[in-house]
């Protein structure tokens, strides 16, 4: 049996967590019921509450289309980066094609700030044609999420026995068969989290959004929150409120897909 005090500490450290986690949306929708001299004023809770930000929100930018961009974006780009990425993993871990090098410059590429490629994705898309487009979009951030979903298959292809490949080898499987039609539905608790976390890098994007996308008909939620800020005034109020849009389907995808996401990652690993 757990002493009272060890529960009572947990119980606290517990608290803290949740605190550290909910204050800040906690305090983000109370901004979103407050008047303007209010939010200016820093009281945690609104005086006189109203639904102004709220309905202003939806009236000044299209915040249901740009939402629907980067849920539509971040799952397409999510599909393209496992499509990508899983073959290639394979091909290098598993078939030694180009050795470790080219294993350490995929993550190294990561580490660069994402400005550095700014100027030459501008223009790729815009020779290619796909300068302001949804499509642009998905191909842009469907390859630059690459080396994250590289680093998190990783550790499910290094943990499927080698014999399970040469046995299929000897039955006549070709290395893209052996990887469609057994590695793949073995590690598919793998694939799945690595979708969801590069899906949810996909929505969260900006600065790629805010320079390969300038108008409403591709515009993504991030870049549409960040046009209630002006020259000389930011609207808190209205930012506040397309904020919390902007997490809600987020929030639904950490609901419904955590434990999914959880084993996942628990399965990769486990030895």
């Amino acid at each position: 049996m757990i002493p009272a005090r060890t529960s009572l500490w947990r119980a606290g450290a517990v608290a803290i967590v949740l605190a550290f986690f909910a204050l800040p949306i906690a305090y983000l929708l109370s901004v979103s019921f407050k008047t303007k001299d209010e939010i200016l004023s820093g009281d945690f809770l609104p005086q006189t509450w109203t639904l102004d930000n709220w309905r202003q929100a939806f009236e000044a930018i299209p915040l249901t289309d740009f939402v629907a961009h980067s849920i539509s974006m971040a799952l397409i780009a999510g599909i393209w980066t496992i499509v990508i990425t899983l073959p290639a993993a394979y091909a290098i871990l598993r078939l030694n094609v180009a050795g470790n090098w080219l294993v350490q410059m995929v993550l190294g590429s990561y580490m660069a700030p994402p400005v550095v490629a700014l100027i030459p994705l501008f223009f790729f898309l815009k020779y290619a044609g796909l300068l302001n487009s949804l499509s642009g979009l998905v191909l842009v951030n469907g390859l630059v999420n690459v080396p994250v979903a590289f680093w998190l298959l990783t550790p499910f292809l290094r943990r499927i026995p080698i014999e399970i490949e040469q046995a299929a080898s000897l039955d006549g499987a070709r290395p893209l068969r052996t990887l469609v039609s057994i590695i793949t539905p073995m590690i598919a608790p793998g694939i799945v989290a690595t979708g969801i976390i590069v899906v949810i890098l996909s929505y969260n994007e900006f600065l790629l959004a805010s320079t390969l996308s300038m108008g409403d008909a591709s515009r993504t939620l991030t870049v549409g929150i960040s046009l209630f800020q002006g020259d000389r005034l930011v609207n808190f109020g209205q930012m506040a409120a397309a904020s919390l849009v902007g997490i809600l389907p987020v929030y639904f995808v950490a609901l419904f897909m955590q434990r999914h996401l959880i084993e996942g990652l628990a399965h990769g690993g486990v030895k």
